[in-house]
């Protein structure tokens, strides 16, 4: 099938894409969007309150003090502002104190009542009361000053050393050690999941975009009847095999662009980076990811076109997307919910289904070692897919590229399947 007519097809999808303007602008502009979104997640996912105010109430008199005094000490609380006004309260008189300051809180004159009961010596349950009372990272970072000061009060009659009482207090800390047959034991920090999150957003990103570019540039051409002039020297079947090699080229040398980006990043001396989010790309990672990743472009790209090639329009086109979208959205997904535990067995079904390993394969790579058949086993299966899928997309494209007017009808696209060549 590949002959100069293909040859000269790739060249010009070549020169419209690679070399335009805003395929240039993406190219450099995405891998700093990742760092951008990244830090964006981080920032909504951290405690961005500031000078909040709160009546903090202890039902036994002598807590009062030391709650003050850790308080003070706090990092978080002095960064963020936090003023409190320590009470000491019966049970009784909190509940008519918690009456008199309702509508002072429904007007978030102050943003809410902490209650200490004499009971948390025992079962260190507080009590919170506000407009909006379910603010989880403010609870989860007033927790270890709390359970300092209920720590201390309780064992303060224990003859317990201040190291003993530090001990009682410090929560386990966990430090992983990959193992793996060809490399010596290390110790694991966050690297690797860096490396999995960029792996799998750029990849998600550029099956979505070159897919959509390709389906709208037949559309395109489609609809100013370019085609029937291309088709005039060329067949339906060169031209679909000169589009989707020059998408999948052009899509290629991108990701190439990126993994370079990362791998030079990561290898870099003047990024000084923490011991436990330092970065180690290796060499047989980056060239899975090449080569999985071309024959992902090759399968996507092409149900994108021949798609394309069935409406006339990229409103019409959009019932049909969505089944496309659903295989690279769903891998996503599945690959992202690997950053927690990546030994998942639904995980590893999918790292070698056609369609969603283009995806999750290079993330679960990223995190574990994944065996070398299983490597090849998810390219084999991608390659077949291809072979199989490919001669009814060719029939659709053929006859869809030259079909105008009315919309056709899903029972007539399957008809096209069933002509002969």
């Amino acid at each position: 099938m590949f002959n100069y007519r293909v040859a000269a097809i790739i060249k010009r999808e070549l020169k419209e894409k690679l070399f335009s303007k805003a395929f240039i602008v993406m190219t450099l502009l995405i891998p700093g969007l990742i760092f951008v979104f990244g830090g964006i997640q981080a920032l909504l996912y951290s405690t961005d309150s500031k000078n909040l105010t709160f009546d903090f109430v202890v039902e036994k008199n002598e807590l009062v003090s030391a709650f003050q005094k850790e308080f003070a000490e706090t990092k978080f609380v002095k960064n963020q502002g936090y003023s409190f006004n320590y009470l000491s309260m019966t049970r009784d008189e909190f509940k008519t104190h918690l009456e008199t300051k309702k509508d002072v809180l429904l007007k978030e004159q102050i943003t809410g009542i902490y209650y200490v009961p004499a009971t948390a010596l025992t079962d260190k349950k507080i009590e919170y009361y506000s407009k909006s009372p379910q603010n989880i990272s403010l609870n989860r970072e007033l927790d270890g000053p709390i359970n300092k000061v209920l720590l201390d009060s309780y064992f303060s009659n224990k003859l317990l050393s201040t190291d003993e009482l530090s001990f009682a207090r410090r929560g386990v800390d966990f430090t992983g050690f990959k193992v793996s047959k060809d490399e010596e034991i290390s110790e694991a920090g966050y690297g690797n999941l860096i490396i999995a999150y960029a792996f799998t957003f750029l990849l998600y990103i550029s099956l979505l975009m070159m897919g959509q570019m390709t389906m709208q540039s037949v559309i395109e051409e489609k609809g100013n009847k370019i085609i029937e002039v291309i088709l005039s020297s060329v067949s339906s079947k060169e031209l679909m095999t000169g589009k989707i090699l020059g998408a999948s080229i052009t899509g290629g040398a991108q990701m190439v662009v990126w993994l370079l980006t990362i791998v030079g990043v990561s290898s870099s001396a003047l990024l000084a980076l923490p011991k436990e989010i330092t970065l180690s790309v290796q060499p047989d990672l980056v060239l899975f990811v090449i080569v999985n990743f071309f024959i992902g472009l090759v399968m996507f790209t092409g149900l994108f076109a021949t798609l394309g090639s069935i409406f006339d329009n990229p409103q019409d086109a959009t019932s049909g997307t969505m089944p496309l979208m659903m295989l690279i959205i769903i891998p996503f997904f599945i690959a992202l919910s690997m950053m927690e535990n990546p030994n998942k067995p639904y995980a590893e079904i999918a790292s070698l289904v056609p369609f969603a390993s283009i995806i999750v394969m290079p993330a679960r790579m990223s995190l574990i070692e994944v065996p070398l058949w299983q490597q090849l086993l998810s390219i084999a299966l991608n390659l077949v897919t291809i072979l199989a899928i490919f001669p009814f997309a060719g029939k659709i494209y053929s006859i869809g590229i030259l079909w105008t007017g009315k919309k056709p009808k899903w029972s007539e696209v399957v008809k096209w399947i069933k002509t002969k060549s």
